[in-house]
């Protein structure tokens, strides 16, 4: 059985009134979507106030789920909304955070760290452009950003990410061309390219 097909066994079942199945939905994906929300919410407590939120939403929608785009897809919509009116509900635009968090580094997610070649030099540089990357996808604007995000960061299919954005194949495919020239923009004087090559 398919992830998607267990995905929509559960929700059936939600939709009978089991409320167990919710859980087991919400266990399955709460990680994913914090770590979604994560990168474009900065405080830890405003990304649990979110994730529960977009959980709720879901959990009250699920009556009119027909099973069309895969359950986590869905659910990614929702909550990006969610995260989205967070924002305008305080009258800003989201940041993101990226890989080379310190977090990241200090729980030993990053290669670089974990490699016994690592130098102080190629540390300091992975950090650099783990920073600039940061910096390119915090100036990008939201549709931009949200696409470069599912794609890289979270592994999302391009047919994933537009039904999660509620756009076309071929909007996503230029977001996601654009965010990427614009943070090879930021990176060339780090990595010494030439506006010929990305990287």
């Amino acid at each position: 059985m398919s992830e998607r097909d267990a995905d929509l066994q559960l929700v059936r079942r939600v939709q009978h009134g089991d409320k167990r199945a919710f859980e087991l939905l919400v266990e399955k994906y709460q990680r994913r979507i914090s770590r979604l929300l994560s990168r474009m919410i900065r405080e830890p407590a405003d990304v649990e106030d979110v994730a529960q939120e977009a959980f709720i939403k879901a959990y009250r929608a699920l009556p009119g789920f027909r099973g069309e785009s895969a359950f986590y897809t869905w659910l990614y919509r929702i909550a990006i909304n969610t995260a989205k009116n967070h924002f305008a509900a305080q009258g800003r635009r989201a940041p993101t955070v990226v890989a080379n968090d310190i977090e990241d580094q200090e729980s030993g997610d990053d290669a670089v760290f974990l490699s016994d070649t690592a130098t102080p030099d190629s540390v300091y540089q992975s950090k650099q452009v783990g920073l600039a990357v940061n910096r390119a996808i915090e100036q990008l604007p939201e549709d931009l950003r949200t696409a470069i995000v599912l794609r890289e960061l979270e592994g999302l299919s391009y047919d994933e990410i537009a039904a999660a954005m509620n756009c076309p194949v071929g909007t996503v495919r230029s977001r996601i061309f654009r965010a990427r020239e614009a943070i090879a923009l930021e990176l060339r004087p780090l990595l010494g390219t030439t506006d010929e090559k990305r990287w």
